[in-house]
C-alpha cells in the first residue's frame, strides 16, 4: 500500500462506554485504505461490532476522532442531512442479524429503496434490481415476503439491498452466523469477488475459519478492548499464543491433566 494514499477511515485515540465505568472500546488507532479487505477479529463482547458501527457512523465515540473520506466524521456532520446521504450513499451495513433491516412486503419492494433514495429513474430502479437479483441468485424471491425465507436467503437478500446502492465501502458483523456450509462458502466467494472488484470491504467476526479466506489484513482486539495485533491474516492465524491470549482459541484439557490439545 502506497505510503502516499489517504486513508478512507482513520481513527485517532478512539474510546467508546455505554457508561463510564464500563468502557467497550480504549484508544484504537486505526488506518483503512481503499480496496482493503479488513477484518476485525475478537472474542465476543470484545468490542469489535461497536468499532464496524463506528466507522459506519451508526455509534459515535465516547473520546477521540474519527475521519472518513478524507473529513472529520462527528454527530453534528451526520445530523446534516445532505451529508447524511451523501455519507450513507458511500457505505453500507450487513447486520448480524437479516432481520434488522428488512422491514418490506417483499423482496422487490426492499432492493427499490436504496435506488429510490438516490434519485434512480423508475426504469433504473427496475434495472439495478434485476442485476443485482441476478447477481445474488436471489430472483425466485423478488415477489415473496422476506420474513418467508430462510436464514442464508435472508441474507442474500440484505446484502443484495446494500449493494442496490453501489457502495464504496461495505461492513459486515459476524456475517456467517447462523448460515449453513453451503451458504457460508457462497457468502465467503462472493466476499472475495467483491474485494477483487475494488470494493472495501471490513468485516467484525470470531469466525476464524473465514478469516484467511476473505482478509488482506487483521486486526485482532483483546478482550480489554484494546488493539492486541495488526497485521496479515496468515501472521495472525499462525500465532496461537495471540489467538489463545485473546480467548479465539483455548486448550482441550481438564485440570491440567495428560496433554493438551489446540481447540477452537
Amino acid at each position: 500500500m502506497s505510503q502516499q494514499t489517504v486513508p478512507l477511515f482513520k481513527l485517532v485515540a478512539v474510546s467508546y462506554a455505554y457508561v463510564p465505568e464500563h468502557p467497550v472500546l480504549s484508544d484504537i488507532h486505526l488506518q483503512v485504505y481503499p480496496g482493503q479487505s479488513l477484518v476485525i477479529l475478537g472474542a465476543n463482547g470484545s468490542g469489535k461490532s461497536t468499532l464496524l458501527k463506528i466507522l459506519a457512523g451508526l455509534v459515535h465515540p465516547t473520546s477521540g476522532q474519527i475521519l472518513a473520506f478524507g473529513q472529520e466524521l462527528t454527530e453534528k456532520k451526520l445530523q446534516n442531512p445532505s451529508y447524511l446521504a451523501e455519507f450513507r450513499q458511500r457505505v453500507g451495513f450487513i447486520f448480524q442479524n437479516s432481520d434488522a433491516q428488512l422491514f418490506s412486503a417483499t423482496v422487490r419492494d426492499e432492493l427499490s429503496f436504496a435506488p429510490l433514495q438516490l434519485g434512480l429513474t423508475t426504469e433504473q430502479i427496475k434495472q439495478r434490481i434485476n442485476e443485482t437479483a441476478d447477481l445474488l441468485g436471489i430472483t425466485p424471491f423478488l415477489d415473496r415476503p422476506p420474513y418467508k425465507l430462510s436464514g442464508g436467503e435472508k441474507k442474500k437478500v440484505a446484502l443484495a439491498c446494500v449493494l442496490t446502492a453501489n457502495p464504496d465501502v461495505l461492513f459486515l458483523d459476524e456475517p456467517t452466523n447462523g448460515l449453513d456450509p453451503r451458504t457460508q462458502f457462497w457468502l465467503v466467494e462472493f466476499l472475495s469477488a467483491l474485494q477483487n472488484a475494488g470494493k472495501t470491504i471490513i468485516t467484525a467476526t470470531h469466525d476464524l475459519s473465514i478469516v484467511e479466506e476473505i482478509a488482506q489484513r487483521v486486526i485482532v482486539l483483546r478482550e480489554n478492548h484494546t488493539v492486541a495485533a495488526d497485521s496479515t491474516a496468515y501472521e495472525i492465524l499462525s500465532n496461537r499464543r495471540l489467538l489463545l491470549d485473546v480467548n479465539l482459541i483455548h486448550e482441550r484439557s481438564h485440570f491440567h491433566i495428560g496433554g493438551s490439545k489446540e481447540h477452537g
